[in-house]
């Protein structure tokens, strides 16, 4: 196999070991319920796969069922379930209208009734009914993605600004219980952070949030500061919170699947917050520190990188990560860096990620390119695209960030 195969072996197999079906199954079968009426709530990029396997499991007692996820990623019918495609990164007017529908199903819930709330990565967009102007919410979220902000800055201001978020469904859902069971995309796993937490009571502060936006120079409008200085909920006596999955265990799966090639493997983090080009030059000079080694390595580094957008060009973290490992094992020997995302889907594009190897900048020079101009525009898709390195895999089902891998095979 060549390093590229192997790669793309890797890939699949940590994807696949991270799929949510199990998880959900996990969570829900045997579970008591009360005799009243059971609802069912999924946002996220994975709330498609989520809902559908808790459908199955709940089977007759489900009573109605809204499930609002990215474009494309709803797969077929659900029974009495209502299912929506809506906008992400940025949220649209889907958003808006799926979450009045979820809003309007928990409005339905009594004291003797539950909801059950599959949550996963992406909820920030998707699962969304402003306090502001629809274009203003947009514009605020073009601005947190641009400055560089890191997930837990931008959902610190985008509670704020949410009927849903920083747990204003759960009190929407009350007196009714909520059962939210939760694929995590964030380090640590906090789980007020988590799509910002809509069923989850509040640690951030309106202090924060203020010095956030005062960090980032946010362009708000008056009606905008005054939400950031209005709290959120802090205690919630109606939700039951489990996570089910998280960057942990993917860095797990994809260090079983380098170790079943022959690798021997090392994880270096699984709470990876930095700048993706550093993160890739990070993981380059890692491969000229061991290219004496006389065995197979692989360092896995899990977590969820930042670009600042400084061009125009098109592209995601993990293609940037990979394209800046490009220059650092030019010229190496059996050395390939690359980076996922575990939805598939890296920023607008799509590309799950990128692949690198020795070669890459030697394929990029031959077609014209040059990784410095690359960078720059933050145009690494197109620069991959004619190196042969984007990785494509498709929408996955799944949210639980990203894995960085050096291979060195000897």
């Amino acid at each position: 196999m060549t390093l590229r195969e192997d790669a793309d072996q890797i890939i699949r197999k940590s994807i696949q070991a991270v799929l949510p079906v199990e998880a959900v199954r996990k969570a829900l079968e045997g579970r008591k319920f009360g005799s009243g009426k059971l609802y069912m709530v999924a946002a996220g990029k994975a709330g498609w796969q989520m809902a559908k396997t808790a459908a199955d499991i709940l089977g007759d007692r489900l009573e109605a069922g809204v499930v609002v996820t990215k474009y494309d990623h709803v797969k077929g019918e659900i029974p009495r379930t209502e299912c929506f495609e809506a906008g992400h990164p940025v949220p649209d007017e889907n958003s808006f209208l799926a979450t009045q529908a979820a809003l309007a199903l928990a409005a339905k819930a009594t004291a003797e009734d539950e909801v059950v709330f599959l949550l996963s990565g992406g909820g920030s967009a998707l699962f969304e009914k402003p306090l502001v102007s629809g274009a203003e919410l947009q514009d605020i979220t073009r601005q947190l993605l641009a400055c560089g902000a890191d997930i837990v800055e931008m959902n610190t201001i985008r509670k704020r600004l949410s009927a849903v978020k920083g747990g204003r469904f759960a009190l929407a859902c009350a007196p009714a219980r909520v059962y939210s069971i939760v694929l995590s995309d964030i380090l640590g796993d906090p789980f007020d952070m988590i799509a910002s937490g809509p069923a989850y009571p509040d640690s951030s502060t309106c202090e924060e949030a203020v010095s956030i936006a005062g960090k980032y120079g946010l362009r708000l409008t008056d009606e905008a500061w005054e939400l950031l200085k209005r709290e959120t909920p802090k205690i919630l006596s109606n939700v039951e919170t489990q996570i089910t999955g998280s960057v942990s265990g993917l860095c797990r799966a994809a260090a079983l699947a380098c170790e079943e090639l022959g690798y021997e493997t090392i994880v270096l983090t699984d709470r990876l917050a930095c700048e993706a080009r550093e993160a890739g030059r990070f993981m380059g000079a890692i491969a000229k520190t061991h290219q004496g080694t006389k065995k197979s390595l692989a360092f896995l580094a899990g977590g969820e990188t930042v670009v600042h957008l400084t061009g125009g060009g098109k592209g995601g973290r993990n293609q940037e990560l990979a394209l800046a490992a490009a220059e650092e094992i030019a010229g190496l020997t059996g050395t390939a860096v690359f980076s996922f995302g575990s939805d598939g889907t890296d920023g607008p594009t799509d590309a799950a990620g990128g692949y690198c190897d020795e070669q890459t900048t030697e394929r990029l020079a031959a077609a014209g390119i040059s990784v410095y101009d690359a960078l720059r525009d933050n145009d690494a898709y197109h620069a991959l695209q004619k190196a042969g390195g984007l990785v494509i895999t498709g929408a996955t089902g799944t949210n639980v960030n990203d894995v960085a891998i050096l291979l060195i095979r000897r």
